[in-house]
């Protein structure tokens, strides 16, 4: 089973070498260049769902899902989704990542060839988040994802598989199990995915912090 995000979480911390040389341009083709959709399309092949469109760059991805599946550019990002960034000024697709969350003012993605120096030319894989309003997201999420998505567990039992399905409810699970708010000591919780989200939203709001 394909899981984007925990493949693309597997690569933060990695750094290119002299010249922008990197193993997502070696493993593309197209080595010392710059190389965030080169991260992207790694990303997705090596998680089992390769894109249907092979391309190093962010414009021609999205001008194609525009074209070909425009049901797949969506203002719904689900984990694991084609983020496309346009930045202020400059061109409409700076730079991609893969989608982690968000909420009404922040975006959190996991990018290759970024860095806190450059937006879209870095050299690193990093998580960052970013303000949706500098951010100015599109979403890709490609059919192969929803696919998946559909495929797997309707329900998480354990923290272990809380960690590998939904890794960004992770840190609120692990609140309300030590806080005795979940009950389990970390197996047969029984929650689904919109449980989760509800969880989430509710420690964002504090409510687990009262």
């Amino acid at each position: 089973m394909a899981d984007v995000l925990e493949t693309a979480a597997r690569e933060i911390g990695y750094r290119e070498g002299a010249g922008k040389r990197n193993k997502y341009g070696a493993w593309y083709g197209m080595d010392g260049v710059a190389w965030c959709m080169e991260f992207v399309q790694w990303v997705y092949a090596h998680a089992g769902v390769p894109l249907p469109f092979r391309t190093a760059s962010c414009g021609a991805l999205l001008r194609w899902y525009r074209a070909n599946r425009p049901e797949c550019v969506t203002d719904e990002p689900v984990p694991g989704c084609v983020v496309i960034f346009d930045f202020p000024g400059g061109a409409d697709t700076d730079h991609t990542g893969i989608f982690v969350e968000k909420d009404a003012l922040r975006i959190t993605t996991i990018d290759g060839n970024t860095s806190n120096e450059s937006e879209g030319n870095g050299g690193w894989v990093q998580r960052r988040t970013r303000s949706l309003a500098y951010a100015n997201p599109t979403y890709i999420v490609p059919a192969e994802l929803k696919t998946e998505s559909g495929e797997r567990m309707e329900r998480c039992n354990t923290r272990e598989e809380i960690g590998r399905e939904c890794p960004w409810a992770a840190p609120t699970v692990e609140k309300l199990l030590a806080r005795g708010i979940l009950r389990g000591g970390g197996a047969g919780l029984d929650l689904s995915r919109d449980m989760l989200r509800l969880l989430v939203m509710g420690d964002r709001a504090g409510l687990w912090d009262k």
